[in-house]
């Protein structure tokens, strides 16, 4: 049987400075529960389908939807693009046709996070190991439905954002004073430019 294995790959330094976008669907047990199944499938296709080319429009690759959730990431230096495409996600999916027909309203939750990880193909998929996977994951859970909230590494590389600090927030694995911020749907030079 040890023989039937492949071996593990060796040691790996190719590390990506990469920001992941995760966004989650709302509520999608309660339309699961509603809806007859084809009619659940066909808007869980259309809504995946519809982040999947929103976030390549905006420069991202998907790397994973699985049920109501896509991940998606961008280079780090594109955290701007990346951050414009989850604030694009909420309206988006609120305006999704098959949704309307079907009577439902979708809302969503977005997280963003930024760093180092290794990427590689499993299973013959691009995969990403690190960190900022999973908090964008754990800031994805703890945003308000129609919420992004990014971490303070995005906030950094983003001057040019509105956000307004969270409270500290409890992350599973992460401890329980996290700095996270609210993604606001403007940049400072929008407000700007409606002032002046």
């Amino acid at each position: 049987m040890p023989d039937l294995l492949l071996p593990l790959p060796g040691p790996q330094d190719d590390t990506v400075s990469a920001c992941f976008v995760l966004v989650d669907l709302v509520g999608s047990t309660a339309m699961a529960q509603a809806l007859p199944l084809p009619s659940y499938m066909a808007l869980m296709q259309d809504f995946v389908q519809l982040m999947v080319l929103s976030f390549e429009a905006r420069g991202g690759q998907v790397l994973q939807h699985q049920g109501d959730a896509v991940l998606a990431w961008w280079p780090a230096q594109h955290a701007a693009q990346a951050c414009t495409a989850a604030q694009d996600a909420h309206g988006r999916a609120a305006r999704l046709h098959v949704a309307a027909q079907l009577g439902q309203q979708l809302r969503l939750r977005a997280g963003v996070s930024v760093g180092p990880v290794l990427m590689g193909m499993v299973g013959g998929q691009l995969s990403a190991y690190g960190l900022p996977v999973n908090y964008a994951k754990r800031l994805c859970d703890a945003a308000r439905p129609g919420d992004t909230l990014i971490c303070d590494e995005v906030r950094r590389r983003l001057p040019e954002h509105l956000t307004w600090p969270c409270a500290p927030l409890a992350l599973q694995g992460f401890g329980s004073d996290c700095m996270a911020h609210h993604l606001l749907s403007e940049t400072a030079d929008d407000a700007r430019m409606k002032v002046d």
